[in-house]
C-alpha cells in the first residue's frame, strides 16, 4: 500500500507536501491564471487515436473522425495516402485489430454493451458481422496472431447467461464449436498454440480452476478458492506446461507467479511489490521471453523482467523527456513499434520506433487543440479515515490560483472496485480550467491496494466507503484548500451512487451534486443486472447485500429510499439503454424529489447506455453541467 513510502514515488508524495505538516503553500507557483479552454475541446473526439502496426509490417492504422464517430483508416508505410477502411456512422468503433489481410472491429448499439465482433477487408468491403443476433454479447478469446483466417471467440446466443466458445472463420463467418458451456464457466484461455485449455468456474462465491493437458481430453477441476482469493492465469508459460499466475493466495498484496497445474502450486516468484498488488505482464511473441511486469503506486510503473526490453524502453524514454511512455503495438518481427506518450496534462503523441537503427518518427498529436501548458499538475495526496485507514488520492488544483478556499468538485471513481489513476483525464483538466480544484480518493475497496483493504469495502456501500469521501473532504476543509460553502460532488457509476450517497447522507457538506448513470436504489440494482452478471450474483450479495438478509442495510443505504433528506440542487444524467445501471435508478430518484417539489434536472439520451459515447451527447452533457456547477458554486 502507498501507506509506507518507500523506493522512490515517496518523491510524488513530498513535493505536494500535503497530510505531511507542511501544507498547501508549496503548491503554488507564480503562474499567470490559465486561459479559459472551450469545453468541446476536452470533449471531442480525438484526432487520432488507436495507432497499430500490421503484421506484416507494411501498413499503419489508426481510428479517427468520420461522420463524428471514430472509424479506422490505413496507409501504407512506404507512403502514399491514407483511405478509410470503416464506415460506421451511429457508435464510435470500440476497438479493432488486424487480422491478415483484413480488419476486426467490435460495436454495440447504442450503449447497450451487447459487442459484435465485425470483419472487413482492406478495401472496406466484405462487411461481416461473425457474431449475429440480437442481445449477443461477444468477446475475443484468442485472436490467434499466428493464424490468418480464425479467431476464437465466445458469445451468448445460446443462453444470454453464458458463453460458449467458437473457432470463427473471419472472411466466411463460420463458426465451429469448441466447448460448450455447462453453465457456470465465467472464463476461457488458450495456450500459445491457440488451444483452449483452461476455464474459471464459479458458484457465486467459490471459483474453480479446469485445466486439460489436450484440448481432446474433458477439462477437470484443480483448484477452488472463496472468490476473496486469487489465483488468477495470464498466460501460459512459452513450453505451454505451466501458467503465469497473478496470485494472491495466503498473502495481501497480489503477486505473479508461475504455476503448476499438475502439482497446483504457486512455484518460481517473478514479480511482486510490498505495498500494491502486481499487474499485468507483457512479453515478446516472438523471443518467447517475459518482459515487463505492471504495477500501481501513485502512478503506473514497471519492473523489467528482460534486459532486452529493458534497454529498448530507456534508449525511447530518453528521447522523450518530460513524458510517460508505452510500446502499444508492433509487428510480428519485433522490430517495429508504434510508441505513445502521455502525462497528466496531455493525451500525448504517438511515434513509429525502428529498433534496427534507434529511429523515432513523429506520427501524430492525439489532441493538438488542448495546450498543455495552460493545464494543472495532477499530484498524489494521502489522508487518515477516522478509522485511522489511509486512504490515497490525487488533488487536481486550478492552474495560477492560490490554493486556499477554493470552490471543490469532489469527483469519487466508479467500479467501485476500480481506483483512480494519475493520467490525463479530461473531466478533471475541464474542472480545473474552469476554476474548480478535483478532488479524487480512492476510498477503501478501491482496488490494487490489497486483499485487506478490498475486503474492507464489503458490505460498506454507503457506510465506511462513504465515510472515507466524507473525511476527505473534511481534511480539504481543514487544510484550507475547500470553501465550505461551494463544495460541489459529481460522480459516474459507482461514482453517481457516491454522490447521491453524499447528499443523502451528509446534505450539509456539498452545495451542488451530478449524478452520472449512478445507482440509487440497492434492492432495484441487484435485482436488474444483466443476464450474464447473474453467476456472480451470490458474490456481489456478499459484497454489496442480500435483498432479504440484509435488507435493513440495503434500504439504510439506498438514497432513493431516502431521498426526503436531499436538499442539494441536483443533475441527473443516464443512458436509456444502460445495461449495467438501469434507467429505472436515475427515474425514481427524480420521481421521489419530484413529490416532494424538489426540482432536479434531468438529462437521458435514448441512443446511450453506461455513459455517453457519442461525441454530441458528451457536448450536451458537459455544457448542461458547466452551467449547473457555476449557478451553485460560483460567488
Amino acid at each position: 500500500m502507498r501507506l509506507i513510502i518507500r523506493n522512490g514515488w515517496a518523491a510524488g508524495l513530498l513535493s505536494i507536501a500535503v497530510g505531511l505538516g507542511l501544507g498547501l503553500a508549496t503548491l503554488t507557483a507564480a503562474y499567470a491564471q490559465a486561459k479559459q479552454i472551450p469545453m468541446r475541446d476536452f470533449f471531442k473526439n480525438p484526432q487520432e487515436s488507436a495507432h497499430q502496426i500490421s503484421p506484416d509490417g507494411k501498413y499503419l492504422s489508426w481510428l479517427a473522425p468520420y461522420e463524428r464517430r471514430m472509424n479506422v483508416f490505413v496507409k501504407s508505410l512506404n507512403g502514399g495516402d491514407a483511405w478509410r477502411v470503416t464506415s460506421e456512422t451511429a457508435r464510435d468503433i470500440s476497438g479493432y485489430f488486424w487480422k491478415g489481410d483484413r480488419i476486426l472491429y467490435v460495436k454495440d448499439f447504442g450503449g447497450d454493451e451487447n459487442f459484435h465482433v465485425v470483419s472487413v477487408n482492406l478495401k472496406g468491403e466484405d462487411l461481416k458481422d461473425l457474431t449475429p443476433g440480437e442481445k449477443v454479447r461477444a468477446m475475443i478469446v484468442d485472436a490467434l496472431v499466428d493464424h490468418d483466417n480464425y479467431i476464437i471467440v465466445s458469445h451468448n446466443k445460446r443462453d444470454s447467461k453464458v458463453f460458449d466458445v467458437f473457432r470463427t472463420d473471419v472472411k466466411t463467418g463460420e463458426q465451429k464449436l469448441i466447448a460448450q458451456n455447462p453453465g457456470n464457466i465465467t472464463s476461457w484461455m488458450t495456450d500459445h498454440e491457440g488451444k483452449l485449455r483452461i476455464a474459471g468456474t464459479t458458484d457465486g462465491v467459490n471459483t474453480t480452476l479446469l485445466y486439460r493437458e489436450k484440448e481432446e481430453e474433458a477439462f477437470k477441476p484443480i483448484l477452488t478458492t472463496n472468490f476473496k482469493e486469487q489465483v488468477e492465469p495470464i498466460l501460459f508459460t512459452f513450453d505451454n506446461k505451466r501458467l503465469i499466475v497473478q496470485s494472491n493466495r495466503g498473502r495481501d498484496k497480489t503477486a505473479i507467479f508461475e504455476f503448476d497445474p499438475l502439482t497446483v502450486k504457486e512455484g518460481k516468484l517473478i514479480a511482486e511489490h510490498p505495498e500494491v498488488d502486481m499487474g499485468s505482464v507483457n512479453y515478446s511473441r516472438k523471443r518467447k521471453v517475459l518482459t515487463v511486469a505492471n504495477y500501481t503506486t501513485w502512478k503506473g510503473q514497471r519492473q523489467f523482467l528482460d534486459k532486452e526490453a529493458e534497454n529498448m524502453f530507456k534508449a525511447v524514454e530518453k528521447k522523450l523527456p518530460g513524458y510517460e511512455i508505452a510500446f502499444t503495438s508492433t509487428n510480428k518481427a519485433e522490430d517495429k513499434y508504434i510508441v505513445a506518450t502521455f502525462n497528466d496534462k496531455s493525451r500525448g503523441k504517438r511515434y513509429l520506433y525502428s529498433k534496427a537503427d534507434d529511429k523515432l518518427d513523429f506520427i501524430a498529436d492525439i489532441s493538438p487543440w488542448l495546450p498543455e501548458a495552460e493545464l494543472a499538475d495532477m499530484k498524489p495526496i494521502s489522508y487518515q479515515a477516522r478509522d485511522g485507514l489511509t486512504i490515497n488520492g490525487y488533488l487536481t488544483l486550478p492552474k495560477g490560483v492560490a490554493p486556499k478556499n477554493l470552490p471543490v468538485i469532489v469527483n469519487p471513481h466508479g467500479g467501485p472496485w476500480a481506483r483512480d489513476e494519475w493520467r490525463f483525464n479530461p473531466e478533471v483538466q475541464f474542472l480545473a480550467n474552469r476554476g474548480y480544484a478535483v478532488f479524487q480518493m480512492n476510498f477503501r475497496g478501491s482496488t490494487g491496494y490489497g486483499r485487506k483493504f478490498w475486503e474492507a469495502s464489503f458490505k460498506q456501500w454507503g457506510k465506511a466507503m462513504q465515510d472515507d469521501v466524507t473525511d476527505g473532504v473534511h481534511w480539504l476543509i481543514k487544510e484550507g484548500v475547500a470553501d465550505p460553502k461551494r463544495i460541489g460532488i459529481y460522480g459516474g457509476s459507482y461514482g453517481g451512487y457516491t454522490t447521491l450517497a453524499g447528499i443523502t447522507f451528509t446534505p450539509e457538506l456539498y452545495a451542488a451534486a451530478v449524478d452520472y448513470v449512478g445507482v440509487s436504489n440497492l434492492f432495484t440494482f441487484l435485482n436488474t443486472i444483466p443476464p450474464y452478471w447473474t453467476p456472480y450474483l451470490a458474490m456481489l450479495h456478499e459484497m454489496v447485500g442480500h435483498p432479504e438478509k440484509d435488507k435493513e442495510l440495503l434500504t439504510s443505504a439506498s438514497p432513493a429510499l431516502q431521498a426526503d433528506k436531499i436538499k442539494t440542487p441536483l443533475f441527473i444524467a443516464q443512458g436509456a439503454k444502460d445495461p449495467r445501471v438501469n434507467k429505472a435508478e436515475s427515474d425514481q430518484m427524480v420521481e421521489a424529489l419530484k413529490k416532494r417539489g424538489v426540482t432536479v434536472e434531468y438529462m437521458v439520451k435514448e441512443n446511450e447506455g453506461h455513459g455517453f459515447r457519442n461525441e454530441e451527447n458528451r457536448f450536451e452533457f458537459y455544457e448542461a453541467m458547466e452551467k449547473f456547477l457555476a449557478k451553485h458554486l460560483k460567488r
